[in-house]
């Protein structure tokens, strides 16, 4: 019989932003741990070990603001206390999960969670990229700002320190696939929204690993066909849906979000 070697735990509690980037370091050996929607279970289940854990509870990026029209969103912010942020943030914050969950889980775990063993995470990644975010980010290299679409596939080892809004003049529409057995989480969803100089911008959570931004269907339009709507996107099956009934819904939920906004025009 082989007996497994202890796994040396240290808890870090940085009591500001520039504390919890130095220990964060390049983002090796350390788990960051937000709100524990997703961290406390995998701990629990032995899936994750509980080694070198920062909480971020204290380091100062827990603020919510809106300054002149731009939603300053700190990494620590819970998905409740975006409810009622312009669309489709709102939206797609009311949709996560259920009241317990989003008073508990953060912006900066929804962005970093990775993709669940048979089934896809972070509700509010195609909100904000329709609304054409920017996220702040340390780790490996220094601190980075970047659009969400271009943060999601490079965001392992990255530290988020907060996410930048523009919501002024910015009509948003928001269309999900709601099927009451998937647990909570959204399958399929479509996030879109026009800005003040008329720049439409289309976005896609629940296709993959992470939220993406669909480029085709923003250049067609309300003329988007199911082609344009599926052009940069890969599907796959999972606990949720399968890649055959994605590939169905999706035009339909990008046609459903653009009727929206042109019912606000």
């Amino acid at each position: 019989m082989t007996i497994a070697p202890l796994v040396e735990q240290e808890l870090l509690r940085p009591g500001s932003l520039e504390e919890a980037v130095e220990a964060f370091g390049d983002g090796s050996n350390v788990t960051v741990l937000g709100g524990g929607t997703i961290l406390m279970p995998e701990f629990t289940a032995g899936r994750v070990p509980a080694g070198r854990v920062m909480v971020l509870t204290g380091a100062g990026i827990d603020r919510l603001t809106n300054d002149g029209g731009t939603l300053h969103i700190g990494a620590a912010v819970r998905v409740a206390e975006l409810e009622d942020a312009p669309e489709p943030l709102g939206s797609a914050a009311r949709s996560v999960a259920d009241v317990e969950i989003r008073a508990q889980a953060t912006v900066g775990g929804n962005l970093c969670a990775p993709r669940g063993s048979a089934f896809p995470r972070g509700d509010l990644q195609a909100a904000l990229i329709a609304l054409g975010a920017q996220v702040r980010s340390a780790g490996a290299g220094g601190e980075r700002t970047e659009p969400v679409e271009e943060f999601l596939p490079r965001r392992e080892g990255r530290l988020v320190l907060g996410v930048e809004a523009e919501t002024a003049g910015r009509r948003g529409a928001w269309a999900s696939l709601d099927r009451p057995h998937t647990h909570s989480y959204t399958p399929l969803a479509v996030a879109a929204a026009i800005g003040p100089d008329g720049e439409l911008r289309i976005a896609a959570g629940g296709v993959g690993a992470h939220a993406v931004r669909l480029p085709f269907a923003e250049r067609a339009g309300v003329a988007a066909t199911g082609s344009e709507a599926l052009a940069d996107v890969e599907l796959a099956d999972d606990a949720l849906a399968s890649a055959w009934y994605r590939q169905r819904m999706l035009p339909v939920l990008v046609r459903r979000a653009l009727s929206q906004l042109e019912e606000q025009a």
